[in-house]
């Protein structure tokens, strides 16, 4: 049985991770480093605790593009596909032409089962660059889940010319012709 202090101690040992973040003389750390700790811990798989760290830079800098984007991945992993968006949004708010933000928020649209909305950033993502197979591996979901079989494999097709090799395996285990 653990002792009340060590209880205590467990119940604030998050807090002691963003700790680290005070600089010597008391003050915050810098938006980059922080990111830089948010990235950390996304590669790591840690999820949460990169929201955590992508939080306290919007509160620093609230235009930092990539940290709406990382945090947009993190939600995404953790099954927040609704945050997920509006992290995302805001990226496009500040940067329309953000492939990777169209692609991203497009298969979150995907996960929501709003396949028109998904479509329409993936033809997005694909104007903004028409050889990124990541877009019409998506565009191909969206396809699938509004029942447009055909439309589904010949994007899952052009998705493994361009070099997806998940593309190849998405395309023997469909009924593609």
């Amino acid at each position: 049985m653990r002792k009340p202090s060590q209880i205590i101690l467990l119940a604030l040992l998050p807090l002691f991770g963003q700790a680290q973040y005070l600089a010597d003389n008391g003050r915050r750390a810098s938006a980059v480093d922080v990111f830089a700790e948010a990235e950390k811990a996304y590669r790591a798989g840690d999820h949460a605790t990169a929201i955590g760290h992508l939080n306290e830079v919007l509160g620093q800098d609230p235009d930092h593009l990539n940290a709406y984007l990382l945090r947009g991945w993190c939600k995404s992993a953790l099954r927040d596909h609704a945050g997920a968006v509006s992290d995302l949004t805001a990226v496009i708010e500040r940067k329309p032409d953000h492939l990777w933000a169209f692609i991203s928020r497009g298969s979150a649209y995907n996960k929501l089962q709003r396949y028109d909305l998904a479509l329409k950033d993936l033809d997005r993502a694909i104007e903004i660059d028409p050889k990124d197979p990541e877009a019409y591996n998506n565009r191909g979901w969206a396809h699938k889940g509004k029942g447009q079989l055909k439309a589904a494999c010949a994007d899952w097709q052009t998705s493994q010319r361009l070099g997806n090799a998940e593309a190849k395996i998405i395309l023997k285990n469909t009924r593609c012709e």
